[in-house]
């Protein structure tokens, strides 16, 4: 069992629910995205890709938050034994990692977005409040967009693979405690 990190090298309580909140939000539109697909034209189906397209609105609006918060909030440092024993690729991977996750946030239900629009099938958020069309309808401009965004989830849910097996790494074989910096009610 590792000693437990000094408060200074957590994520604050806003920091991990963002976190975790936008974890499991993105596990759930996968899932049922990829379910979704699958299955044949009805109103299920329909439903499903409705709910897809609200909780694809909600992570753009959860990611633009925790952008901010990042922005406005900086992470805490590494403790120094943690980062003296990281080899520069774990650091170099670790950064890049993050920052592709980042763009992909943001990319991934954009061009959902730009696909729905294209293909005329507006967003109604919650079935409430419509939103805008990014792009005009256009058949061929659909078909275009429509592969980009499944290849962008599938590259999100790649990184997202490797940053759960970087954690399993650090907590089951390096034993460092990283990831009691982002685990509510520790420390």
């Amino acid at each position: 069992m590792t000693p437990p990190l000094p408060r200074s090298s957590r994520y604050g309580i806003t920091a991990i629910a963002l976190h975790w909140i936008l974890g499991l939000a993105l596990v759930g539109i996968f899932s049922v995205g990829w379910y979704m697909t699958g299955l044949p034209f009805s109103p299920q189906r329909l439903k499903l890709y409705n709910w897809h397209k609200w909780a694809g609105v909600t992570i753009l609006a959860l990611s633009a938050l925790r952008l901010v918060w990042r922005f406005t909030h900086r992470p805490p440092a590494l403790p120094a034994a943690m980062q003296a024993a990281m080899p520069r690729w774990q650091h170099l991977a670790h950064h890049g990692t993050h920052h592709l996750m980042y763009a992909l946030f943001f990319i991934v239900p954009l061009v959902g977005w730009a696909y729905s629009s294209a293909a005329g099938f507006p967003i109604v958020f919650l079935g409430v409040v419509p939103l805008p069309s990014f792009v005009p309808v256009s058949p061929e401009l659909a078909e275009a967009i429509k592969p980009w965004h499944e290849i962008t989830a599938y590259a999100l849910a790649a990184l997202v693979v490797l940053h759960v097996a970087a954690v399993v790494k650090h907590q089951f074989i390096d034993r460092d405690g990283l990831l009691s910096r982002m685990l509510p009610g520790r420390g």
